[in-house]
């Protein structure tokens, strides 16, 4: 690994840290297990992290979204999906690779040393998993069913940080614990497993907001660029990337900075693209 490829990696697993403790830095919350409900509860995070979890101090992208679906019923929820388009307009997925608590740990989980399962064609195919999900569980559900789809049935990150940490702080909680809280307990050990063998499974495959930000990927304002006057066409980038890309910066580009460390020719680095 080159000087500058390990300090890119560093910078990122830095920020991830500080971001999951800026996040959840409600301290008393983890003390007491009360919810913060402050003023600045109103405003999102950009990576997924539930607003239940006692340390949160800002609310969830996903979880505001199908809350605001959810009580407007058939009306637009302009705020929320104003919110969305301006932090994907200006960062893209560069949210999944830095700013995300999830993404974090399943970075973690990644350094296990299980055998991986390497990206092909069949994980290039249940990429777009992912958005079924997303119109299924956030758009559908909340408008049809009026209920939070996602944060309800499938959510890993709301039962790891929320759920099961609400439910050892309040006894009469667990009294109320039926085949639902079950089920998410399975999906979020099957998340969690299914991540030590396959790179980020949950971001690829599974995760509404990856979904949502991919749309902007390509014309965010900030992330990952390559410079086209030295780019030799090696593909070196795409060999080494763990995520199901076909070029730099695509859709399902995380800007984790691995391309900048494999070019022979130093064309790929971050910045502003437009």
């Amino acid at each position: 690994m080159t000087e500058k490829g390990f300090k890119c990696i560093s910078k990122r697993r830095y920020t991830q840290l500080i971001t999951a403790v800026l996040y959840n830095c409600n301290i008393r919350g983890f003390l007491d297990g009360k919810i913060y409900q402050g003023n600045v509860k109103g405003l999102c995070a950009p990576g997924l992290n539930c607003y239940s979890c006692p340390g949160a101090v800002l609310s969830c992208p996903l979880g505001s979204m199908q809350m605001a679906l959810v009580s407007s019923k058939y009306k637009i929820p302009y705020y929320m999906l104003g919110t969305l388009i301006l932090m994907g307009l200006f960062l893209g997925r560069f949210i999944c690779g830095f700013l995300c608590p999830f993404g974090l740990l399943q970075d973690l989980l990644d350094k296990m040393p299980f055998p991986k399962i390497p990206k092909g064609r069949v994980t290039s195919i249940l990429s777009y998993l992912k958005y079924i999900i997303l119109a299924l569980f956030v758009v559908l559900i909340p408008m049809v069913k009026l209920a939070p789809g996602f944060c309800k049935y499938i959510c890993p990150a709301g039962t790891l940080a929320a759920g099961i940490p609400n439910v050892l702080y309040d006894s009469r909680l667990r009294q109320l614990l039926g085949l639902l809280f079950t089920w998410k307990v399975f999906v979020l050990a099957a998340v969690l497993l299914i991540c030590m063998f396959c790179y980020r499974a949950f971001c690829r495959f599974i995760c509404p907001l990856g979904a949502i930000y991919s749309f902007f990927n390509p014309i965010a304002f900030f992330g990952i660029k390559v410079d086209g006057t030295k780019c030799i066409h090696c593909n070196a980038c795409i060999k080494v990337c763990q995520m199901d890309t076909k070029k730099v910066c695509d859709k399902e580009c995380i800007h984790c900075g691995k391309c900048i460390k494999a070019c022979p020719v130093d064309a790929i680095h971050y910045g502003r693209k437009h």
